[in-house]
């Protein structure tokens, strides 16, 4: 279980998180809504340790997270698919992916290239450009890119931070399709999506934040809920 809670995080003199508590299980999408400048990326990067926390605590099972180094949560479990998708220029498509290897220690080369072929399996486009400079992939393809490269570590948390911006229909159907997968594979997930209602078709829960605080949350599947989250967002 991810437990968060009396979360706070500033940037310098700006308070931006400001005492989120937050749970959620294994096998669940929990989405996180707001609008533009609200703390939904900042409570993204706080988790993965980009951001120090300056109050609370953040929990995945029995491990706290909060003070750790970036390096240090990703070995725990924890995968971030940032928004600019940080894809390492210089670097070919598989040398992108065999960082995320990194993630995961005591892996032979042989089970490595195992994980490396399934994502192949599941990502055809990545194994065609394989070779190429990861910066040079189209928009669509840097998004797999930054997803592929969090699945080799079989994370146990990922966070997913507006996955959708900029692409193109088919490949957002995509994306939404590999955030179904994770939960399915028994993973939690936190969602950061502007494009609710699509983000909607994926999550079990949903929280709205306004200010760095939630002030409403909901079951992703009920109609009440549903409505009472777009009126909120006036979507």
């Amino acid at each position: 279980m991810l437990t968060i809670s009396g979360l706070h995080s500033h940037y310098g003199l700006s308070h931006i998180i400001q005492g989120i508590d937050l749970q959620a299980e294994p096998g669940e999408v929990i989405g996180i809504f707001g609008r533009n400048g609200v703390g939904k990326t900042t409570l993204l990067k706080t988790i993965a340790g980009w951001v120090k926390p300056t109050e609370g605590t953040i929990r995945l099972g029995t491990v706290a997270l909060q003070g750790l180094e970036p390096n240090r949560i990703t070995r725990v479990g924890v995968g971030l698919v940032p928004e600019d998708r940080r894809i390492f220029p210089g670097l070919t498509v598989e040398e992108n992916l065999a960082l995320g290897l990194m993630q995961v220690r005591g892996r032979s080369p042989r089970a490595e290239r195992e994980v490396i072929d399934r994502i192949y399996d599941r990502f055809p486009r990545l194994k065609e450009r394989r070779r190429q400079l990861g910066t040079t992939l189209s928009g669509g393809e840097q998004q797999m890119l930054a997803m592929a490269r969090v699945l080799v570590g079989a994370p146990r948390l990922v966070l997913v931070d507006e996955p959708s911006e900029g692409l193109a229909p088919m490949i957002v159907a995509e994306v939404f399709a590999i955030v179904r997968e994770l939960r399915d594979s028994g993973a939690i997930v936190l969602l950061v999506e502007q494009n609710v209602h699509e983000a909607l078709a994926v999550t079990d829960r949903f929280v709205v934040i306004e200010r760095g605080r939630v002030v409403l949350t909901g079951d992703g599947e009920n109609a009440q809920d549903r409505a009472r989250l777009l009126s909120a967002l006036a979507v």
